[in-house]
């Protein structure tokens, strides 16, 4: 099944600043989205695995607010029920989460993004509506047990091969290997630490997009 939104202008998924408490800690997290999107940050993903729905969707509503004074786009981490009720533009969705045609059909507009490393999974969910696919961890992640994997760029590129949505590699991500990214054929990166836990990071975001302006 292909997604319905072909009327939609390209996603612009150069960089995706994905949400942490813990490391933005002592800010809070819409104070560091708030420094990323004046900086640019075309993309924001809510993730708090911890929170109750209820907490979630206050958290997501805040987000909304700022994402749409700049213009982004706000996804919701594995919520499908949250991202509808907070009016974000998508999802993004893991194996263990609601299947994507699943998502798809109770969710006929929202973005749906999908995590996985492998070409041939990734064709399937591009045919079950995912709008785009998470990849990695392309450099290794301390924020999701994946153990020491690196897929690396090789691996990225296959995945991007593999599909004709877009690409945007994750994981150990930073403005020194960002670069890499930039010259695969991904469309962009998502990063947690190198955001949420820089000192500056209006200055970390217009360093991950560098490359990708260039």
């Amino acid at each position: 099944m292909s997604s319905p939104r072909s009327e939609r202008p390209p996603l612009d998924l150069r960089l995706i600043v994905i949400t942490d408490v813990a490391l933005a800690a002592p800010r809070s997290v819409p104070d560091v989205v708030a420094a990323a999107l004046d900086a640019g940050a075309p993309a924001i993903q809510l993730r708090d695995k911890t929170a109750a729905a209820s907490t979630l969707l206050e958290e997501a509503r805040e987000l909304h607010t700022l994402v749409r004074r700049y213009g982004a786009l706000l996804f919701i981490n594995d919520r499908v029920d949250v991202a509808l009720a907070a009016g974000a533009d998508g999802v993004h969705l893991g194996p263990d989460d609601l299947p994507v045609h699943a998502a798809r059909r109770i969710a006929p507009n929202l973005l749906i993004g999908f995590s996985t490393d492998d070409p041939e999974t990734a064709r399937r969910a591009q045919q079950d509506g995912a709008d785009y696919i998470g990849c990695g961890a392309v450099f290794g992640t301390r924020t999701k047990d994946v153990g020491e994997e690196a897929i690396g760029i090789d691996r990225l590129n296959a995945v991007a091969d593999a599909v004709s949505i877009p690409v945007v590699g994750i994981g150990g991500v930073t403005a020194e290997n960002v670069g890499q990214i930039a010259g695969s054929r991904a469309a962009g990166a998502a990063v947690v630490g190198a955001v949420m836990a820089a000192p500056d990071p209006a200055s970390a975001v217009r360093s991950l997009l560098a490359p990708f302006r260039r």
